[in-house]
């Protein structure tokens, strides 16, 4: 892709002794906050957020260098090489979110424009996320995020800061904010719009939604909110499968890509015909740029599973690089008689009051339940795959005993 004005050149990689368990840690999050942002990005027509997409890509380059160095000494004989050889999989993938993440980006930054329509339907699909300086006389400004404890009263996370040229991904409770910090909020829209004005000193103004005016471009975006809904879950499960060694995940991760790559196929034929009954059909062109990226992180999730289709074995600094990341994923097994016994679960979410989102459910006899729609009760045997905090994931946890 193209430069962009504040974008600093390559730098010069040279090796570092660094733990490619940390390196993995900080490239899956920086994965997954890749797609949060560059959504977002679009979401908001937000120049800002797209350039923080551009400057975490940077990262990104310098982190696989690093990885593929590390692996690259690590691997001394040929039984070291193959189980090494999913990990640069999983290393390879993660740069592929980012380049994606980088294209969907560049849809704002070079102003290749998305039809009103697209906004309004994303703002259905995207949990909102923004991006704010903390202000001088914020009252958050010198405190703590346990202190401030936005979660708990909002339901809104901090999900990265950005001070100066450094990025942290993964704060933690005694992580402490300071004026000028760019802070990225993640939360239901309510909650962001009472904690961006304390946070940075500016009102908050949601976007309208806007309802699309012909029936052909209604349908490829809806084609591609599901497509961002699948592509995310392929790479939720594909990490599932690679932490708990689940070969059933994998291939539910080849059944998610295969259903992208058909919905893509659709979305595409849809646009065309919508660009008949188009004012303007070069106004679509943003639409085929991001149903191409999204279809590219549905491809780096299988690239993901690799290791566990092909019965190579998962490497234990994978496992631990999972486990350790900001969000984790678990697994939970519902007994009889406990509290998550009997729970509704709607659109994937367990009525608990824990922030924590089902990815799947797995029923004795009845095999998977998949996607951000789950709707169904829990009951005793149930596996299920979940995405939350670590904090979440000990009280879900708790629930299910």
């Amino acid at each position: 892709m193209g430069r962009f004005e504040g974008q600093n050149p390559p730098r010069k990689v040279s090796y570092e002794p660094t733990s490619v368990k940390d390196l993995l840690v900080e490239m899956k999050d920086t994965a997954e906050l890749l797609i949060d942002l560059s959504y977002s990005a679009v979401l908001h027509g937000s120049p800002t957020v797209a350039q923080e997409v551009i400057e975490l890509e940077n990262r990104m380059d310098v982190l696989q260098m690093r990885a593929r160095m590390s692996l690259m000494l690590a691997a001394r004989n040929p039984s070291e090489a193959e189980t090494l050889a999913p990990v640069l999989g999983v290393v390879a993938a993660a740069d592929k979110v980012s380049d994606a993440a980088g294209d969907i980006a560049k849809i704002v930054l070079e102003e290749i424009g998305l039809p009103d329509a697209m906004r309004g339907a994303l703002s259905e699909g995207v949990e909102t996320l923004v991006r704010g300086t903390v202000a001088a006389d914020s009252e958050y400004d010198g405190r703590t995020l346990k202190d401030i404890d936005l979660e708990s009263e909002t339901g809104v996370r901090v999900i990265a800061i950005r001070r100066d040229d450094d990025w942290i991904l993964n704060p933690g409770p005694k992580t402490r904010l300071h004026g000028d910090d760019i802070v990225l909020l993640r939360g239901p829209e309510g909650g962001v719009s009472d904690v961006y004005p304390t946070l940075t000193g500016e009102s908050f103004e949601p976007d309208e939604p806007a309802e699309p005016a012909i029936d052909d471009l209604e349908r490829a975006v809806d084609s591609i909110v599901l497509m961002k809904n699948l592509s995310e879950l392929a790479v939720d499960l594909a990490y599932g499968s690679v932490l708990f060694d689940n070969e059933e995940l994998a291939e539910e991760v080849t059944n998610l890509e295969i259903e992208v790559d058909a919905l893509q196929s659709r979305f595409e034929a849809w646009t065309l015909r919508a660009a008949k009954e188009a004012d303007d059909p070069v106004s679509l062109r943003g639409l085929i740029h991001l149903g191409v990226a999204t279809e590219e992180i549905s491809d780096a999730a299988l690239e993901i599973t690799e290791g566990v289709l092909r019965d190579i074995g998962v490497h234990p600094v994978v496992e631990m690089a999972v486990q350790e990341s900001d969000e984790i994923i678990t697994r939970t097994t519902v007994r009889e008689g406990s509290t998550l016994d009997g729970t509704e679960v709607e659109a994937g979410v367990p009525a608990t009051g824990i922030a924590t989102s089902v990815l799947a459910v797995r029923r004795p006899e009845e095999g998977w339940l998949l996607g951000p729609d789950i709707d169904t009760t829990l009951r005793a045997g149930d596996v299920i795959i979940s995405k939350g905090t670590r904090t979440s994931a000990t009280e879900f946890a708790e629930l299910a005993s």
